[in-house]
């Protein structure tokens, strides 16, 4: 009798056991669900609008307050070129900047704002989503640890973030992860829900972004293909933390935000354990974006001449220095491309210029030549389909524009 009762009472321990495991199973199933169901539903035309300046209400985020110093801005409209050429057609700016769906346009040149406008809802005030504008940010970041010997670029990346030991990243070069060449099979389809990139945003809701990263799986050798990796970032993110020991959104304050002169705050989304989402997290006011874009228009120095990443960091961050990384290379998989440096984008047909990009069409585009930045923010709902021709148009955009002003 005795043995019977204690193998009744394991079978229902077991049973409570199973139970218990199922219980959270599924609860985690519907969780991913529901997440995938508010990822699919974000980019809606009647709602891409308002979803792209309230990210940071919506989600969970950190806030960066600005320094007490704003550097001045000063206001002299002038026209903008009537036409550019793209394709080898002869396109309107006025269509281009309908068709792209702009939310912001910013032009400066010589240090003054000769064009500025807000379309679709926004305004000088709303706090636009950077996407993945924000890895060039990571980028300026990389350079200060880099400069304070935190940092070397021929170090494996687990050597600041352990946690990369324990998938594809093991072994990678910092360097070779700043250019997009870490090796690690990534699907960036966001029109694919079963990508790896929505996989990644999932996390953003209901799990861990630097553990997914950390698992990612290798799928060619490092630094021989550049490919688009958004998770290449996160663990820049990662190497960040592990260098300085400090929280991003605290090494973002004390080297960027609180020594360019931004008039507004900024904010970063984080996960559900308060992890950076570095890849694409940023929100900031579109002046301020503009003053990122003429800190690199002016070698790393600020308003008050302050050199707060080193000029041999935003010159190398913007020099393609291999094959597979320069501009209008032969590459199938990628068509025509865009050049690529330290999260930096270079154009097909490069004039000395250079931008971050972001996708549904979110600029920060520097001409040093022509003394011309442009930030733009959008809400292109069709980029899943037609966002490469979208970037394209508007890099030849902005390069018409620098040309005429």
């Amino acid at each position: 009798m005795r043995t019977f009762w204690r193998w009744a009472l394991r079978v229902v321990v077991l049973t409570v056991v199973v139970a218990l495991v199922g219980g959270f199973v599924f609860r985690q199933k519907i969780k991913e669900l529901h997440a995938v169901y508010i990822y699919a539903n974000l980019f809606k035309p009647d709602v891409i609008d308002e979803n792209f300046r309230s990210f940071y209400k919506t989600y969970p985020s950190v806030r960066i307050e600005r320094g007490a110093e704003v550097s001045d801005l000063p206001k002299a409209e002038r026209p903008l070129p009537e036409t550019y050429v793209s394709g080898g057609e002869t396109r309107t700016i006025a269509d281009w900047i309908e068709q792209s769906q702009t939310t912001g346009l910013l032009v400066i040149k010589d240090g003054v704002i000769v064009h500025e406008e807000y379309r679709r809802g926004n305004s000088a005030q709303t706090q636009s989503i950077a996407m993945s504008v924000s890895k060039s940010t990571i980028s300026f970041l990389i350079g200060n640890a880099v400069a304070d010997g935190l940092i070397k670029l021929d170090d494996p990346v687990e050597k600041y973030a352990p946690l990369l030991a324990e998938g594809g990243y093991k072994g990678v070069k910092v360097k070779n992860v700043l250019q997009m060449a870490s090796g690690v099979g990534f699907n960036e389809d966001y029109g694919d829900l079963n990508s790896d990139v929505v996989r990644y945003i999932i996390q953003i809701l209901t799990g861990s972004v630097d553990d997914f990263t950390a698992h990612l799986k290798n799928e060619r050798p490092q630094g021989t293909v550049n490919r688009y990796v958004s998770a290449d970032t996160q663990v820049l993110g990662m190497v960040l933390e592990g260098a300085t020991g400090k929280p991003l959104p605290d090494y973002f304050k004390e080297r960027l935000w609180s020594r360019l002169g931004p008039e507004a705050d900024a904010y970063w989304l984080v996960d559900q354990k308060k992890e950076t989402i570095a890849a694409g997290g940023l929100n900031a006011v579109l002046r301020d974006y503009a003053r990122f874009g003429l800190l690199y228009l002016n070698e790393g120095r600020n308003w008050k001449g302050e050199q707060i990443v080193p000029a041999v960091w935003v010159h190398a961050s913007v020099t393609p220095d291999a094959p597979y990384l320069m501009p209008g290379r032969e590459d199938a998989a990628a068509g025509v491309p865009f050049g690529y440096g330290y999260q930096w984008w270079i154009p097909g047909k490069p004039q000395g210029d250079f931008s971050a990009i972001g996708i549904y069409g979110q600029f920060i585009y520097v001409n040093p030549a022509r003394k011309v930045v442009i930030a733009k923010t959008s809400a292109y709902v069709d980029y899943n389909n037609s966002g490469n021709a979208m970037e394209y148009a508007t890099i030849d955009a902005f390069q018409a524009i620098a040309n005429a002003l």
